[in-house]
């Protein structure tokens, strides 16, 4: 989210500790400038999708399998806009003087109806629609100003506000991003207690606020995704990270809240994951900046529904990779992307975020939803404007999947809004007035993009036993424990295991070529001793090998430390081959030539099956001074 720069910087914690704050801050308006395109304020015809949304590839697609670009924005005001010092009471203790009293901005202005008409002539598809948790449990009525323009709102909670919010955009077509902003109602995003998901609250009372908030809307199908949290970074002490398995670690909390939402409230919803927003102390000399999404290149999510992982990223013009965005306190030398040139645009758009999109057949590929973005109609530096002009660009070109912040705001406070209404709900902004940023919108809005049916592709997702179980698979759930006290991973329903990492526990998944091998019903055996392996058929002398029995094939392991504990297999629907070989990966690399997946165990040798093959068994050694990790598999052609 944002606090306009010049209320948005990371100030000093304890004299010294200096921190993050990626979001633009509170500018007053400035006059439009004079001239320049507006844009066009007819209506486009409504874009007619079929719920549930889900992925293939880098594409999120409809029911109906035909591409469904999120062109989105962030409608916020129910995540809270107190800045945190002065009276709740005082509109100017807000962010830009404008009070949210915790619900959508704006409903005090102007009716509903007409506001969603002002959306749809903006030409997006899709709203994100931030909320707290505080704003989940209140009770409180909103009182009757939050809502002169909506009568109908009054004596509401702001949760029961949000419904009817949420009511509206999806009956007048419009699909829905659920996006737990902040932990309170309070303005994000410097040190101001929502840093992280467990900011002031466990990770269990977070993820079930989530399963709480997506069994609300499960039965509305245009509330198509959960967006986890807003701009994980640095608290005064400490840094999130990406797979540690601490406290701190977003990539299982997020992996936790994403299996939660699928298996206990509504297994349609994307799962909308962000990468890490900032780490480290904004002080030159000192390691800082902003991860965003490159820690999936090495460890990416893999969900019990395999094709609901939306990735996401945020970017501004006055932050960059290393430039927490702060003026004065907590300003460093490091170049801010509006800084870079096109060129250095471009390629670090795709090194931080793009590249999870960009480059196909890999465990981390997936869409990737940039959402939030935005300037105001009053900048006037050259550097900010040719910063939106070239990342619209390179929105227009690639076909990216966005969501500007933020989309509504008061006259004569935020200028960084798309819409802004007067207290006489009269309109302004980038549909009716020479707003600089319509040239900009007006290429994104009508650029080429990708449309009608994408094609099923191959997926690919890996498995990591690092810090426990990774049971991926609701039919191996259901079964109960297959390995107790073991650390177990099982692919998810539809694919098979295809790759195995020498030491470090990562596995990787595949449904290429074949599809869903598995037969009906629940049945599965898990292999702990060689009695599958038939006479004279060693095809890994002096090892332990677990094989699956005839017409079975691999979908899970497990491990006891680093000693290799059972192989979890299931029967096939159709015969299997029975050709076969032996790929050795105990001292080397053993992946097929241009591999797809990827890296899946990043640092350690891997063996990998070919596309064609499936993987029969695992053969491992105990012997005294060996590893006792996966050192072979089994690998047969497929029918």
């Amino acid at each position: 989210m944002t606090t306009r720069r010049l209320g948005k910087y990371l100030t000093f914690a304890a004299t010294a500790l200096l921190l993050l704050a990626t979001a633009p801050g509170a500018v007053a308006a400035t006059a439009e400038p004079p001239g320049g395109p507006t844009v066009p304020a007819a209506a486009p015809a409504a874009e007619t999708w079929q719920p549930p949304l889900s992925t293939r590839g880098r594409y999120i697609v409809d029911a109906a399998g035909n591409r469904f670009r999120l062109k989105s924005a962030n409608w916020d005001g129910a995540q809270g806009s107190w800045t945190g010092s002065g009276s709740t009471a005082d509109p100017a203790a807000h962010h830009a003087g404008q009070n949210s009293y915790g619900i959508p901005l704006g409903l005090d202005r102007v009716p509903l109806t007409q506001l969603l008409g002002d959306f749809h002539r903006l030409g997006i598809n899709s709203i994100r629609l931030p909320f707290s948790n505080e704003m989940i449990h209140g009770t409180a009525p909103v009182p009757d100003a939050a809502v002169t323009a909506n009568p109908q709102l009054r004596g509401r909670t702001p949760l029961q506000v949000y419904d009817a919010v949420v009511a509206a955009l999806t009956r007048d077509g419009f699909a829905v991003i659920l996006n737990n902003h902040t932990n309170t109602s309070r303005w994000c995003c410097g040190i101001d207690g929502n840093e992280r998901w467990n900011s002031g609250q466990s990770t269990q009372q977070w993820a079930d606020d989530w399963v709480f908030m997506a069994r609300r809307y499960a039965g509305d199908p245009g509330v198509v995704g959960a967006d986890l949290y807003n701009e994980v970074r640095r608290d005064v002490l400490d840094d999130p990270n990406w797979g540690q398995g601490d406290a701190h670690d977003w990539y299982a909390a997020a992996q936790l809240a994403a299996d939660r939402i699928l298996t206990e409230a509504d297994p349609d919803l994307l799962i909308v994951i962000e990468g890490i927003n900032w780490t480290g102390l904004p002080v030159d000399g000192l390691p800082h900046g902003r991860p965003t999404l490159t820690p999936a290149r090495t460890l990416s999510h893999t969900l019990v529904a395999a094709h609901k992982l939306v990735y996401s990223a945020h970017f501004y013009g006055y932050t960059g990779p290393h430039h927490s965005g702060a003026t004065g306190i907590g300003e460093t030398h490091d170049a801010r992307y509006q800084d870079l040139t096109r060129d250095q645009l471009y390629q670090t758009l795709d090194d931080e975020a793009l590249f999870v999109a960009e480059e196909g057949n890999q465990h981390f590929t997936a869409p990737v939803w940039i959402s939030e973005f935005g300037i105001g109609a009053g900048e006037t530096g050259t550097a900010a404007r040719t910063w939106f002009g070239n990342i619209t660009d390179y929105f227009a070109d690639h076909d990216v999947d966005f969501a500007y912040w933020p989309l509504v705001g008061w006259e004569g406070h935020d200028d960084w809004s798309l819409l802004r209404y007067d207290t006489a709900g009269n309109r302004y902004g980038i549909l009716d007035q020479a707003d600089w940023r319509g040239t900009a919108w007006n290429r994104l809005m009508t650029s080429p993009t990708r449309t009608g049916p994408v094609a099923a592709v191959p997926g690919w997702r890996m498995l990591a036993t690092d810090h426990g179980d990774y049971v991926q698979s609701l039919r191996v759930r259901a079964r109960g424990d297959w390995d107790p006290g073991a650390y177990k991973a099982a692919c998810p329903d539809g694919q098979r295991l295809i790759g195995l990492g020498h030491s470090g526990g990562r596995g990787l998944c595949t449904d290429a070529t074949a599809g869903d091998l598995r037969a009906g019903g629940d049945a599965q055996t898990v292999v702990t001793d060689e009695r599958h392996v038939p006479a004279g058929g060693d095809w890994a002398s002096g090892y332990t090998k677990f094989q699956c029995p005839g017409g079975n094939y691999l979908i899970g392991y497990s491990r006891r430390g680093g000693r290799t504990s059972a192989a979890l297999c299931v029967p096939a629907r159709d015969s299997l081959g029975g050709t076969g070989r032996t790929v050795w990966f105990d001292r080397s690399d053993n992946r097929p030539a241009n591999a797809a997946g990827g890296d899946f165990a990043y640092g350690d040798y891997k063996g990998q099956c070919a596309d064609d093959e499936y993987a029969a068994g695992i053969a491992f050694t105990t012997r005294l001074g060996a590893n006792p990790g996966p050192a072979a598999l089994l690998c047969r052609t497929l029918n």
